[in-house]
């Protein structure tokens, strides 16, 4: 799953809608009350004032009573503390040249928001504190942040020292209060020169530098081999790595932390091989994603180190050979992610405890079975013949991705560690992937422009927003009728549960409009957009295996103790294209894989379509009539704008030579078997297939 290098923006859940105001959501007054207002409950909208030098945010909320009420929030400031660790040069550690610079004011911080806003207008000052025992010195700032500020993004420090510094740690912590982010660690490790108007950027270690997370006693130095200096030199010093960072320039599809637990295990396998790995982008002028680096790692073991190494698109033919083996491996682990994540788990898989949930807690004439009714139409069935046929063992996906027998294992170990239902509606999963961030309006802004899924993506949630606003309120008047509702509250409890009861968090309260809202189109999207945009275009994608291997089974000519020849194995060099088609999956898998893709991307014959079929429970309320009439006209309207969006010169990842248009979230007019392309049929109610 592509990532931008630079720190998202908090993922909150959102109550107004990108693009259109949700009937449901509170209008915030001013900015200022913006940030409150967005996440609250209410339905009226939200007031503020100003009470001893403080920002207190007033929401409104109409009772069951007719009543309005007000209750005060007070955003109060925070403190931030910085502390630094100094090093000199050795010739510069000399008593006097010491105690002239514990003694001088030249050390200046400022920290920015993961919207790359400054806190200050100056960089404040850190002082001397005292020596840690290991030759460093220790510098200490305080800052005080506004609550309602975004997580650290980036640090900038500011040398006006008369000599060159190296700074290796900044360690900031938050003091007092709660927010949205914790403690930050800038790993900077450079050194700094005498330049008062100079300005270094720093960015979180979960960032730039890239660093992993697992424990490197058991699997080896978990810093990246991708520095710097190699990326200012892939991009040939437009600017530098943490200009590039700072400006939404670098993204990463990272598949280290992920896959490297595996990679011992997998290997045991025959005719098989894994790696982790991490691939960085840079986002080009014309808007389109250039790889610049792959690394590849394999752990170390009790009988061997740690392996890993960086390949870069390169001049040579041997650089060129291995870049196109190391992308043969890269291509292996996001078909198989997503395979297995994007597409199995997070939409056949987790959508499931909703349906059974609905099916017991629901009568089939609430108003909210009657919604959800359509959006799992045979979802049941198709996930009981894919535990039969696919995901089994010994199954089509055991034999011919990746994982091989852990493919299960793998998507249980990512539910486990990153699945979270707030996360799946599309806004909160753009911004948690840093591709989104959320501007002060509510509104979001894309850190890629021309991004086909984002843009069409985020119509149709809008749109479903939109939709289910309308229906939620019209059967429910108050948010107590919402909080009163037993039947809703039981379906919402079993859910949370019994049906992801390892998850604790992550869970809205039914008890508001907004919330209720929120869930159901979550729940709607996920059942729809998203598993048409990862299903539909597997085979038109795919289908030329090259272009999707499924499963990577040599190891890179470079790795092993055969190495002979300026580090290459013999028979890479005397017959590359025999070992990258040996790479590729055998014929036998590629036959075994390809007519499942097929399958999986054909439309059944009497396929229910978004925003064309309506339930006859719908048609027999006015007002409900009406509101899909509405939601109609809005989804024909954007399969208009997305015609329009794939004509577009400047859109150059959706039009050009050898660019596939972007269909896979048109919603369907017409006669879907009318149109030229499978992935143009229209977006199901379910997941059907």
């Amino acid at each position: 799953m592509l990532t931008a290098t630079q720190t998202p923006a908090p993922a909150v859940r959102l109550s107004r809608s990108h693009g259109a105001p949700s009937s449901f959501s509170s209008q915030p007054r001013h900015a200022a009350a913006a940030a409150v207002s967005r996440v609250s409950c209410t339905r009226v909208g939200a007031l503020s004032e100003v009470v001893n030098g403080e920002l207190v945010v007033g929401d409104q909320e109409q009772t069951s009573d007719g009543l309005l009420t007000r209750h005060k929030k007070v955003v109060a400031d925070y403190t931030l503390s910085a502390t630094v660790t100094v090093s000199l040069k050795q010739d510069d550690s000399t008593p006097r040249k010491v105690a002239d610079m514990v003694n001088r004011d030249w050390l200046f911080l400022d920290f920015f928001s993961s919207h790359t806003e400054g806190m200050h207008r100056e960089p404040q000052l850190a002082r001397y504190s005292h020596m840690d025992g290991k030759g460093s010195f220790i510098y200490e700032a305080s800052f005080s942040i506004p609550s309602s500020l975004d997580a650290i993004g980036a640090v900038q420090v500011v040398n006006r020292y008369s000599s060159e510094v190296y700074i290796s740690d900044i360690d900031v912590h938050l003091c007092g209060g709660s927010h949205q982010w914790t403690d930050i660690t800038f790993h900077c490790n450079s050194w700094i020169d005498y330049n008062p108007s100079d300005q270094r950027f720093f960015f979180p270690l979960k960032d730039f530098p890239i660093f992993s997370k697992l424990d490197e006693e058991t699997y080896g130095p978990g810093d990246s081999l991708i520095t710097r200096e190699l990326i200012e030199e892939q991009i040939n010093g437009v600017m530098t790595a943490e200009e590039a960072v700072l400006n939404k320039k670098l993204f990463m599809l990272d598949y280290h932390d992920m896959f490297l637990p595996f990679v011992h295990a997998v290997r045991e396998l025959d005719d098989t091989t894994l790696y982790a790995s991490r691939t960085l982008f840079f986002l080009t002028e014309e808007g389109t994603l250039r790889p610049i680096a792959i690394e590849l790692t394999r752990p170390k073991s009790p009988n061997t180190p740690q392996w890993r190494q960086v390949f870069t698109p390169g001049t040579s033919v041997a650089a060129s050979w291995l870049w196109q083996l190391a992308k043969t491996h890269v291509l292996a682990h996001d078909t198989g992610y997503h395979q297995l994540v994007s597409h199995w788990l997070r939409t056949h898989c987790c959508v499931e405890p909703y349906v059974i949930a609905a099916n017991r807690r629901l009568s089939q004439m609430h108003p909210i079975y009657r919604l959800l009714h359509p959006h799992f139409r045979f979802t049941m069935e198709i996930n009981a013949q894919a535990r039969g046929m696919l995901i089994n063992a010994n199954g089509i996906i055991e034999s011919a991705f990746a994982p091989g027998k852990h493919c299960m294992e793998l998507s249980s170990a990512v539910y486990d560690k990153f699945w979270r239902f707030d996360m799946e509606a599309l806004p909160a999963d753009l911004i948690r992937r840093g591709m989104a961030i959320e501007c002060e309006d509510g509104e979001l802004e894309l850190t890629i422009e021309d991004y086909p899924y984002a843009n069409d993506g985020l119509l149709i949630w809008d749109s479903i927003k939109e939709w289910v606003s309308d229906y939620v309120n019209h059967y429910y008047q108050l948010a107590s009728d919402i909080h009163m509702d037993k039947e809703l509250q039981g379906w919402w409890n079993e859910v949370r549960t019994k049906g992801h009861p390892d998850k604790e968090e992550g869970w809205p309260e039914l008890n508001c409009h907004g919330s209720l809202v929120e869930v159901l189109t979550t729940i709607i999207w996920v059942a729809s957009g998203h598993h048409a945009a990862v299903n539909f275009g597997q085979y038109p994608y795919a289908g030329y295996f090259p272009n999707r291997p499924t499963i990577a089974r040599r190891n890179m000519p470079t790795e092993g103790q055969a190495c002979s020849h300026d580090g290459m194995q013999p028979t890479f060099v005397e017959d590359p294209v025999r070992v990258l088609l040996d790479t590729f999956p055998s014929q036998y898998q590629t036959t075994l894989v390809l007519p499942v893709l097929n399958l999986l991307s054909s439309h059944s014959p009497g396929e229910e379509y978004m925003g064309t079929h309506a339930e006859s429970a719908w048609m027999a309320d006015r007002e409900v009539r009406a509101a899909f009439g509405r939601f109609n006209e809005r989804m024909m309207s954007i399969a208009e704008m997305i015609d329009c969006r794939n004509k577009d010169p400047e859109r150059k990842n959706r039009q050009g030579p050898g660019v596939v248009p972007y269909v896979l979230l048109k919603p369907s007019y017409g006669d879907p078997k009318d149109m030229t392309s499978v992935m143009e049929m229209g977006i199901p109610n379910s997941i059907s297939i």
